[in-house]
């Protein structure tokens, strides 16, 4: 599966992403064969009239776990405070795309939210192994590496959500296409206006990612870094209009987090003063993000540290590995997967973005031992490329070869088991 059709790379990502979508919707049809752990998606099906599940109905077998509210919220907007937990991102398109199919006198009576869900993932995700290929050949100008890298994208662990009616699959769309105009923009010699705009497009490309997951302002760390590089040299014309396109490109990230809290605070907050305020609406820092994440979820700083989840640590401690080991690598040492081929490579540039990259990783990390449910982070690690790269990295160096082997084949295994899990609405999701 890691062979590189030189001539057409493009088809072997797309041959391949086929198959391995084949094997994962097989997984998923075959574990009809028994009962459902859980049957809450039979709520949300009108078509459904008991608690089973017709064992062909693909998106009834993958709206799991989150996929219900975002469903849910693409029917019939926000209804209860605790939805907010979820970014508006996807049962916007979802909502928007069933609204253009019924003019098209395909109306959904309740059904079709899941097969445009499941339809919206698949083609995100297609999408983002293109776009990563791509952004591999920008930064690393090496199209073995950038081929791996994409298909490693393909083999996610991520699994069955990368298929699912979830946000993971279009945020690594997003934020794919968000590096890859940042890359284009920051990379090279000249500073035309042209490179500029692209830094600002990058940012709205980062800001409609943090729409789908909030973990998306995370992206503004290379802008950051970018900048504060850019304040160590004069200030010339061309050096202020970048300095002016990082400030409004990190800008856009952060109203892709703001604009949301803003509505609901609008539903929740504006109402006459002799009315009981919901507790988030009188902080400092109103944000029912925060509050929904904090009271319905138990998020918070060490509350998952708990003895009943210490297996969910230990199923999560290969990919957490990953993540530090390949973020720490490549601070220290941001070229360090730079091959002959690669040599024409922009360094100081490069180095700039690898290592801004390294940090927004290593801080995706920390936050998922610290706050998160650490199980999801097999999933929302699937939307950040640096440790793709660095895995191609050891795949194509001869001395590491064997260990990004062993590296591939657990992603394969992971996924595989995870698929049954998911289909099965066992946990963990």
């Amino acid at each position: 599966m890691l062979s590189l059709d030189s001539r057409n790379p493009v088809k072997s990502l797309v041959c391949t992403f086929l198959a391995w979508k084949t094997f994962l919707l097989a997984i998923a049809i075959g574990c009809s064969i028994g009962p459902a752990y859980d049957t809450s998606t039979t709520l949300i099906s009108p078509e459904i009239t008991s608690s089973s599940e017709y064992a062909f109905d693909i998106a009834a077998k993958l709206t799991r776990w989150d996929s219900i509210y975002f469903i849910q919220a693409s029917r019939r907007g926000y209804l209860f405070e605790q939805e907010w937990a979820f970014g508006s991102g996807l049962p916007t398109v979802i909502s928007f795309l069933v609204q253009v199919l019924s003019k098209f006198g395909l109306h959904s009576d309740g059904f079709l939210e899941p097969y445009v869900g499941v339809f919206v993932a698949h083609l995100s995700h297609l999408l983002s192994v293109l776009v990563l290929y791509q952004l591999g050949l920008v930064i690393w100008k090496d199209q073995r590496l950038s081929f791996i890298a994409a298909l490693l994208h393909v083999l996610s662990p991520a699994g069955l959500f990368l298929s699912a009616p979830y946000a993971e699959s279009t945020f690594a769309l997003l934020s794919f296409a968000g590096y890859l105009f940042f890359a284009k923009g920051l990379l090279g010699q000249k500073r035309t206006f042209a490179h500029d705009m692209s830094l600002v497009a990058s940012g709205m490309w980062f800001g409609f990612a943090t729409t789908f997951r909030s973990n998306g302002l995370f992206n503004g760390i290379p802008f950051a870094v970018a900048l504060a590089q850019e304040l160590t040299s004069s200030p010339t014309l061309p050096s202020i209009r970048r300095r002016c396109a990082l400030v409004v490109g990190g800008l856009a990230i952060a109203i892709g987090f703001i604009v949301p809290q803003l509505a609901a605070y609008q539903t929740f907050c504006s109402i006459p003063s002799k009315a009981m305020l919901r507790p988030w609406c009188t902080s400092s820092l109103p944000s029912i993000y925060s509050f929904v994440q904090e009271r319905y979820w138990n998020v918070g700083f060490l509350r998952y540290w708990t003895p009943s989840n210490i297996p969910l640590f230990f199923l999560a401690a290969p990919m957490i590995y990953l993540l530090i080991k390949s973020a720490l690598d490549l601070v220290r040492r941001p070229l360090d997967i730079i091959t002959e081929k690669s040599s024409t490579v922009d360094s100081s540039h490069v180095s700039i973005i690898v290592r801004s990259m390294a940090l927004s990783q290593l801080v995706l990390a920390i936050l998922a031992i610290t706050n998160y449910h650490i199980q999801i982070i097999t999933r929302i690690s699937s939307g950040y490329p640096l440790w793709y790269w660095w895995l191609a990295g050891l795949i194509t160096a001869k001395k590491t070869s064997v260990l990004g082997g062993t590296i591939v084949r657990f992603m394969v295994m992971y996924a595989t088991i995870q698929g049954v899990l998911f289909a099965s609405f066992l946990p963990p999701a």
